[in-house]
């Protein structure tokens, strides 16, 4: 194996590695040594040791909660160290802030763009740079925006509003931002998330670009496959600490990374062939006022009993605005929709709920649950008011808690009780409160939105075991993503939307990445 454990043998250093690939010999461009942090008695990094190469592009893994952003916020300044040091280019230095960061030339792209979307590119770009006399200087930021694009490949229109430019372009924009103040290294978090594959493949060119003319990237996400088409080297932290180091990511299996970032192997789900039932969802030309985001344009689609319904498309296609029509928040201007051969009048999330729907939105911090609440109380939120939880207006503590502390258990959920605020859960078991609360109550259909986008390969395994076991018991299943190998292995058919529209709806075994990638961008359609 590729990867070597904590305390294998020793290895040449990544600059003496790099040297000998072409590159010249020179120290690292950020080394971090023996970084700790502790939030109160949970130590999120310790004495962990890290360094970037010129012209290296380093991922980092590990599961959720194994401390891989707080060593990044770290770096970037958002947090001090408890101990350790950080040398930029052989020098240590303090970084206190995200200021001090970028003047060490240090940039990161975060995973929620930090973009004004009323301004232009080009005004994005000269947000807090001073030109001349404290004004804006306009024409040197178009002769630097002009060198990024002839030296990386990163091309953007300056005079373009950020409103209207796709995701993938925002990201770019983000990018740019980075190199237009100087960044030596970048920082991406989960960069891909929310890409075409089309979109993957120039950030993927652009990146190697970026590293062939010597700049070092630290790429942290979540896809092995990724991970082992760009990196060079990987660092995979494990409860705060370097678990292993995989030092030829390429001819190193995937399985071998999971059980690195998890401490076992990962065996994925087997998807048992089915015989769908009765449709128990249909929309019939379905379509939303402009105001709503992209509005959908007489959608039609259906899913049935013990299937999984897969809906794939570039994000800000239309998506949000189906999920939100299917959920009850969003009433339509025309169609109609019927669940379980019961038309839908009111489209409230009361009456949806009432007809058999369970939703898991993509938002699991404002829409999901209640930060702010108790655990046990934010899974029971939307049916405080039944015969389980309150009697005659008074609210049942006891059964709210020991509903929470059933599903704490069935679900694994991590945590020190259910009276825990909701918002102190990380990512994954947040997804798995959610998951819990609506299918304890056998839902005939379940609409699921980026279900497992940020989760670690074990958590999301866990996820993916729920939904066939649910698609076993004859729920009808939607899962909005984004990750076409995701909807691969889990969908039975799978329906591509592109610009408010159906695209085309191929069985899943009709189905490659690429073909997917083609109708996604609107270049192919098939019904």
């Amino acid at each position: 194996m590729a990867g070597r454990p904590e305390g294998g043998a020793a290895l040449p250093s990544a600059v003496s590695r790099i040297a000998s690939q072409g590159a010249p010999l020179s120290a690292p461009l950020i080394e971090m040594r023996g970084i700790t942090k502790s939030f109160g008695a949970v130590k999120a990094n310790e004495a962990v040791d890290l360094s970037v190469a010129p012209g290296e592009i380093l991922g980092l893994l590990g599961e959720n909660g194994a401390g891989k952003t707080t060593l990044m916020n770290v770096l970037f300044g958002a947090y001090a160290p408890d101990a350790g040091e950080i040398l930029v280019e052989g020098r240590p230095i303090a970084i206190h802030n995200s200021a001090d960061a970028l003047a060490a030339g240090i940039g990161m792209v975060h995973q929620h763009f930090h973009l004004a979307p009323r301004l232009t590119v080009l005004e994005n770009l000269l947000i807090g740079i001073p030109g001349k006399s404290g004004r804006i200087d306009r024409a040197r930021g178009l002769t630097r925006l002009t060198e990024i694009s002839r030296q990386y490949g990163l091309s953007l229109d300056p005079n373009l509003p950020v409103s209207t430019l796709s995701v993938g372009e925002q990201q770019r924009l983000e990018i740019i931002k980075a190199l237009f103040r100087g960044a030596k290294l970048l920082i991406l978090d989960e960069p891909t998330a929310v890409l075409a594959p089309s979109e993957v493949d120039g950030l993927f060119a652009a990146l190697r670009s970026m590293a062939a003319q010597g700049l070092g990237i630290i790429f942290i996400s979540h896809k092995l496959n990724e991970v082992r088409a760009l990196t060079h080297r990987c660092v995979v932290l494990r409860h705060g600490k370097v678990a292993g180091r995989v030092d030829h990511p390429a001819s190193t299996t995937s399985a071998e990374m999971a059980k690195l970032m998890c401490g076992h192997e990962i065996v994925p789900p087997v998807k048992q062939a089915s015989t769908p039932g009765a449709s128990v969802l249909t929309l019939d030309g379905i379509s939303t006022s402009a105001h709503a985001g992209t509005p959908l344009r007489e959608i039609s689609l259906f899913v049935r009993a013990g299937e999984i319904l897969g809906i794939a498309g570039v994000s800000g296609n239309g998506q949000r605005a189906l999920a939100d029509v299917i959920s009850g928040m969003l009433p339509p201007r025309a169609g109609t929709m019927m669940i379980a051969g019961k038309a839908v009048t009111q489209f409230s999330p009361r009456e949806l709920q009432a007809l058999g729907l369970g939703r898991i939105p993509e938002d699991r911090m404002t829409t999901g649950l209640v930060t702010n609440l108790p655990l046990a109380d934010s899974m029971v939120l939307p049916r405080i008011g039944t015969e389980a939880f309150s009697r005659k207006g008074l609210l049942n503590p006891a059964a709210i808690r020991a509903f929470a502390e059933q599903q704490i258990k069935a679900y694994d959920i991590r945590c020190p009780g259910p009276m825990v605020r909701a918002g102190a859960l990380s990512g994954g078991n947040l997804q798995k409160a959610l998951l819990a609360r609506e299918l304890a109550f056998d839902p005939k259909v379940l609409i699921v939105s980026q279900p497992t986008r940020g989760l670690d390969i074990g958590a999301a395994r866990f996820i993916h075991e729920k939904f066939l076991a649910m698609r076993a018991k004859g729920c009808g299943i939607i899962v909005i993503g984004e990750d076409l190998e995701e909807l691969l292995m889990l969908s039975d058919r799978i329906a591509v939307m592109y610009e408010g529209r159906i695209a085309g709806t191929l069985p899943s075994a009709d189905a490659t990445v690429a073909r997917l990638g083609l109708m996604m961008t609107g270049a192919e359609g098939r019904a």
